[in-house]
Parts: C-alpha cells; sequence; structure tokens
C-alpha cells in the first residue's frame, strides 16, 4: 500500500497554535506529514532558520506517536520541493476570505505545474482564526501578552528576542 504523504509549508516565524491546528488535522488525512520551514528572504524573518525549524520540531513532537511527521527547510520553489519529499497533496490553512484568493491563485498555479498534486484547504478553528504569526510578533514587542497564541516554548523565545 503506498503511502499517502501531504506537506503542509510556510515561515511559521513564528509557530502559533493556529499552524499546529493545521497540522493537526492535516495529520488525520495522511500516512505521512511533512512540514516545510520556508526560507524566505522576502520576508525577513526574527526567527533564523534553525530557530523555526526546532520551534516547529518541539511543537510537534507528541504527534510522533501517532503519525510519521518530519520537518524540512526548503528553498525555492513549492512544487518542486513537494515532488522531492514524494508528496502528492499541499495542505493549505484559511483564517478568513481574504486568505483565499492568494491561496486560490497558488493553487491553481501549482496544479498548472504538476496536475497530480493537490491542494487541501483547511479552514481555520474559530478561536484561531485571528492568529497571525506578524500579529504575535507585534504584540509580543509591545509587551502584550502573547500566551493565548503560541506555546510555551515559542513564548519564552519571543519573549527573549524583545527583552
Amino acid at each position: 500500500m503506498k503511502t499517502r504523504t501531504a506537506l503542509y509549508p510556510g515561515t511559521f516565524d513564528p509557530m502559533t497554535l493556529g499552524h499546529l491546528d493545521i497540522i493537526k488535522r492535516a495529520s488525520k488525512l495522511c500516512d505521512k506529514l511533512v512540514i516545510a520551514v520556508a526560507i524566505n528572504h522576502g520576508k525577513n524573518p526574527l526567527f533564523s532558520l534553525d530557530e523555526r525549524v526546532e520551534m516547529v520540531e518541539l511543537a510537534i513532537e507528541p504527534l510522533r506517536a501517532e503519525i510519521e511527521v518530519e520537518v524540512k527547510p526548503f528553498e525555492g520553489l513549492l512544487i518542486h520541493f513537494v515532488e522531492s519529499v514524494g508528496a502528492s497533496v499541499i495542505v493549505r490553512g484559511l483564517r478568513a476570505v481574504s486568505d483565499f484568493e492568494y491561496e486560490f491563485q497558488m493553487a491553481g498555479m501549482n496544479d498548472r505545474l504538476n496536475p497530480s498534486i493537490e491542494t487541501v484547504f483547511l479552514m481555520a478553528d474559530p478561536q484561531y482564526q485571528t492568529i497571525a504569526s506578524r500579529l504575535v510578533k507585534e504584540i509580543a514587542r509591545l509587551g502584550g501578552d502573547i500566551g493565548p497564541f503560541v506555546t510555551p516554548d515559542v513564548e519564552k523565545r519571543l519573549k527573549e528576542k524583545y527583552a
């Protein structure tokens, strides 16, 4: 029986509970989940690639008892990375209608590049719909409480960055 591999890409700068929710739900749809941490120089991430990979690794550790999960950095065209890890599904999370237009275009282009790879959209749980990494960083920078939005590890790391 063929292993059904899905890939969930993102910058994860930082990893939020919203990301973790999508990861947990995506893990129910496949046999193996690859979490692809993007090297995106254009976004000027607060955390280094190694820090972001480590944050994701720590957050997903409990899932490893249920499903095979890998965390891998990637750079370049997403569809090439999807092909390189043998995934047949790209998982994308949607928080609001505003996310849909961009994600719809990306899914369409990825389909044109490789029609054998499907894109699956998962709606964010309502309790996570307003969480965005950008906003979490801003709240942390201004000394606000980010505990409801991130894991304790990420909260500690953000506080250290802005100390």
